[in-house]
């Protein structure tokens, strides 16, 4: 049986929350965002896509390999 090659995307919070809707402060915390800074890695589907295109304006991203 192949392995199953899982690709991934780096999300970094680059700017603050503060001073934005509730929505996106909602979406940042749900892609486990928190202080300025962070970063976290996400399997890559549509879903994880989405909320990262909603908050673009707030996060960096890049496909790690």
């Amino acid at each position: 049986m192949a392995k199953k090659t899982v690709k991934k995307i780096r999300i970094k919070l680059v700017r603050s929350t503060i001073g934005t809707k509730p929505n996106h402060r909602a979406t940042v915390k749900a892609l486990g965002l928190g202080k300025l800074n962070s970063v976290v890695e996400k399997e890559i589907n549509p879903a994880i896509l989405g909320q990262v295109e909603s908050v673009a304006h707030l996060v960096i991203w890049e496909e790690v390999k």
